[in-house]
């Protein structure tokens, strides 16, 4: 009899176009929080809601199937539950009411505009550039991919065209030029590497500096409020702030990410040369790379908001208008064709699972689960009697890894932020108090490390195929813990040294 139940599941497990047994673990996880009686505060549909989004994460973490198949497998059964309508056309309006977000759209293009990199050849001349000036070891070229993010982060108020626009492909060229291509197999060579440290570098940039992603003007708000208006961090504030720390967390973080997922190739001796003779032979500019980087710089200038500085607010552009003007730009001087919009692949996965999972995320928020969440641990750690230091900490650590639910800083931010704001300014003495909301602030950023789908950038480099899932996870919760501990103790003798505590 059991022979005969082994000989029918490996016979399922050969036919089906899923691997059978996570499947089975994902609907066992399903039905579990099912009948899970729904926690005080919340209301029935929403602890459905929570099942869905907990259940998808998990088929996505065991590659039940492709993350875009899981991801519309949420879709179709948030549709079909009905646990955000009591209508089925209102359902499936919900499920799909995150694929008119510009931040996802500003994904997809910038995958679109990064093709015309590797088919102009700039890409591959930039790579080389970067070789021949930090190529003896693999380490020095990821202090260079460090080094462009933060010239580029104070001018650049999209985190997602900075790394994932700008940043990302060139970092895909130079791995090109070591033969480091998921499509062969070989990412491990240089490029998974050199993936993560473009991505890491992301948050610690964005952390220093108020024009350096899309939220942090909302966290300036948030901390002037909470604080009664004691502790305003203008631009200038909060550079300083943040400016030892961060330079530490940069300086320290290529090195980690090199114990933690080392590249096969560590020294190049040989790279300088071959790439000096590589850019030799590639001669001068192309036409078309040229007009690739006047469309850059126009996308670069647009996306630090230069005009608006110099004729006023007026000449404000959204960064996913940017970013469609420059594939615009693109296809009409012939720099790229339609085909290759259509052929970018990892474009539309990234569009379909990125845009399901920024649905569930605001979906959760809608029915109150987050606010639930947050007042749940406002009231219990008010309750434990625990000391100022104790409370600070948990405060951060709740906020920082509760971004394990959220697909988008600026939701996270929004309905987060200021109640945990709010509690610690009741609960940590006065003097305390800025140190407490400093970290905050690094937080918000810093909890951008944890996962592929934590902000823009993310699913930018993780679709291009260089890190696997579980090295995303690994390296995410590690850096994550890293740069906190790195800002509470250095930061914290920063601030001591600033007079803010």
């Amino acid at each position: 009899m059991f022979a005969k139940i082994v000989a029918t599941y490996r016979y399922f497990m050969s036919v089906v176009p899923f691997r059978l047994t996570p499947a089975i673990i994902t609907t066992v996880v399903l039905v579990t929080l099912l009948l899970t009686p729904t926690p005080a505060g919340l209301k029935d549909n929403a602890w459905d809601l929570v099942a869905i989004f907990l259940t998808t994460i998990v088929a996505i973490i065991l590659k039940v199937m492709p993350i875009g198949v899981m991801a519309m497998m949420a879709i179709v059964i948030v549709s079909l539950a009905q646990v955000t309508s009591n209508s089925s056309k209102g359902a499936i309006a919900d499920a799909l009411s995150s694929f008119d977000s510009p931040l996802i759209w500003l994904i997809v293009v910038a995958i679109l505009i990064s093709r015309g990199l590797k088919k102009t050849g700039l890409g591959s001349r930039i790579g080389l550039m970067f070789i021949a000036l930090l190529g003896k070891r693999t380490v020095g070229i990821g202090y260079g991919l460090a080094i462009c993010e933060l010239v580029l982060a104070p001018f650049t108020p999209s985190n997602t065209a900075r790394g994932g626009g700008i940043v990302h492909p060139i970092m895909r060229s130079i791995a090109g030029a070591f033969d480091s291509d998921p499509a062969n197999g070989t990412q491990g060579k240089v490029g998974t590497y050199l993936a993560l440290v473009n991505y890491h570098a992301n948050p610690i940039t964005s952390a220093m500096f108020v024009t350096a992603t899309a939220p942090n003007p909302l966290v300036v708000d948030y901390v002037a409020k909470a604080s009664g208006q004691s502790l305003h961090l203008s631009w200038t504030t909060w550079a300083l702030c943040m400016l030892l720390p961060g330079l530490v967390c940069l300086l320290l973080m290529p090195l980690v990410i090199r114990v933690l997922c080392p590249p096969e190739l560590k020294a190049t001796p040989n790279a300088i040369e071959y790439a000096k003779g590589e850019l030799a032979r590639m001669g001068p500019l192309g036409g078309k790379e040229r007009v690739m980087i006047g469309v850059f710089a126009m996308m670069l200038v647009l996306w630090a908001n230069v005009p608006a500085m110099i004729w006023g607010p007026t000449f404000t552009l959204d960064p996913t208008v940017v970013a469609f003007l420059g594939l615009f730009a693109l296809i009409i001087t012939g720099t790229i064709d339609w085909d290759d919009v259509l052929s970018e692949k990892s474009a539309w996965d990234t569009l379909i699972w990125f845009g399901a999972l920024v649905m569930l995320a605001e979906q959760l928020n809608k029915l109150g689960v987050i606010a639930w969440f947050s007042a749940d641990m406002r009231d219990a750690i008010a309750a434990s009697g625990m000391g100022w230091l104790s409370i600070a900490a948990i405060l951060v650590l709740a906020f920082v890894f509760s971004h394990y639910l959220f697909a988008s800083t600026t939701a996270h931010i929004s309905a987060m932020m200021l109640a945990f704001l709010t509690v610690g300014a009741q609960l940590i003495p006065q003097p305390y108090i800025a140190p407490f909301m400093l970290m905050m602030t690094a937080g918000s950023a810093i909890m951008m490390t944890l996962t592929h789908y934590a902000t823009g950038t993310s699913p930018i480099i993780f679709g291009s195929g260089y890190v696997t899932m579980g090295q995303w996870w690994r390296v995410g919760a590690v850096m994550c813990v890293f740069e906190l501990v790195i800002f509470a103790v250095v930061g914290g003798i920063w601030w001591k040294i600033l007079g803010f505590w």
